[in-house]
């Protein structure tokens, strides 16, 4: 079995009552004498912790799938990674990636690939992502791939959708073959929503992926995750955008989460970078979110991709639905990004290490100090934010611990 690196990275955060020590199978408040003068963790305290095997491996996860089940769209977002080009008439109807479609034998074979992958990893277990395009323009190809993952050892799969066709009969239809989670991208308030994310007619789709995600939620268990993108355009609409949302739909049922949006790709030229007053409206929109009831994420320590992170398929793959491989979803899809094919396998890297590429590999970021500081701001007054709505189970002092 080749090596592979399955520890998060702990984060040390500080907080209003201590340190907050973020690792891989705990989350732990710390005293204030837990760290000396330079930001570190005390001798005695990284003894105890380790000899608590705080920061031991976590149970191995499982292998994860991505497959493209079509790489065509009903939307016509100007600013999509998979957009050759903006619309030359201006409208929304961009060129996009070559069109190709998942079908039975093709899922068949990727999963014979994946299945090779799994038994050099000594991994038994299989989560699949259905990615696009648009993977439900191709309902039977997400049947048809999470139908034969069965007998491949799937035990979680998720959706990544615009939410605009999944109606309650193809979602109860999927959830009984093993999907669990769908993702939905928003733009921001309705109306910032709706001059990004349009159908390639040209209309807005705020109200429609609301009205199916809601009769969704009450056909359904599933869980959702609705990721928000934050750029300079949208970000004075988001605290109208949860409460928009949440008059909507269960937002119990419902976990939000701000992403910050860096993408200098075709057609996106409002970058927002890090800074005080972000860090403050950030924090403002997760806690508005969760006095409206959504779930919020817990931040978490380092864990690495993986996919991307871990060369030639060792823990998980992206596929395109013609079987190509590629080493990102972002890359998937694209003329001369290919890394292999489910047929042949993965081709040596130093013929394809230009094309090993990692999530955001084609963003604009800020500087990645000020990445770190940024993200460090928020995810401390989050866990503060948490704590003292007793949502962690934690007392101040220290160790405390939560799992």
């Amino acid at each position: 079995m080749p090596e592979m690196i399955t520890i998060a990275a702990p984060r040390l955060l500080r907080g209003e009552h201590g340190w907050w020590y973020l690792a891989e199978r705990k989350l732990l408040l710390l005293a204030s004498t837990a760290v000396d003068d330079t930001g570190r963790l005390r001798p005695e305290v990284d003894e105890q912790l380790r000899a608590a095997g705080v920061n031991d491996p976590g149970p191995r996860p499982p292998y994860s799938l991505t497959v493209l089940t079509t790489t065509t769209c009903n939307l016509g977002c100007a600013y999509c990674f998979q957009n050759l080009e903006q619309d030359p008439t201006g409208g929304p109807r961009p060129p996009r990636i070559a069109t190709s479609s998942l079908d039975r034998a093709t899922a068949r074979r990727i999963l014979d690939f994946v299945a090779g992958k799994m038994a050099e990893a000594d991994l038994t277990e299989l989560d699949v992502h259905l990615f696009g395009g648009e993977p439900l323009l191709n309902p039977a190809g997400c049947r048809d791939l999470l139908g034969l993952a069965a007998d491949y050892g799937l035990v979680s799969a998720q959706l990544t959708t615009n939410g605009t066709l999944l109606t309650p009969a193809l979602a109860s239809e999927l959830v009984a073959l093993g999907l669990g989670t769908v993702q939905i991208t928003f733009d921001g308030n309705r109306n910032d929503h709706d001059r990004s994310r349009i159908r390639r007619s040209g209309e807005g789709t705020f109200d429609d992926i609301l009205t199916h995600v809601g009769a969704a939620i009450e056909a359904t268990d599933l869980r959702w995750n609705f990721r928000i993108n934050v750029s300079q355009q949208n970000r004075r609409g988001l605290t109208e955008m949860v409460e928009q949302i949440a008059a909507r739909v269960d937002a119990a049922r419902v976990t939000i989460v701000f992403s910050l949006i860096h993408d200098a790709g075709i057609g996106f030229t409002s970058t927002v970078e890090p800074e005080a007053k972000l860090v403050d409206d950030m924090v403002g929109w997760i806690v508005r979110a969760s006095e409206l009831g959504f779930r919020i994420s817990r931040p978490r320590p380092t864990q690495p991709c993986r996919t991307c992170t871990y060369r030639d398929g060792q823990l998980g793959l992206v596929a395109n639905a013609d079987g190509m491989l590629y080493s990102c979803w972002e890359s998937a899809g694209k003329v001369s990004w290919e890394v292999g094919t489910t047929g042949t396998g993965y081709l040596p890297y130093d013929e394809v290490a230009e094309r090993w590429v990692s999530c955001g590999y084609e963003a604009r970021y800020a500087e990645p100090a000020a990445k770190t500081r940024f993200r460090d701001a928020v995810d401390t007054r989050v866990l503060d934010y948490l704590h003292s709505a007793g949502r962690l189970g934690l007392r101040t002092g220290a160790p405390a611990t939560v799992g």
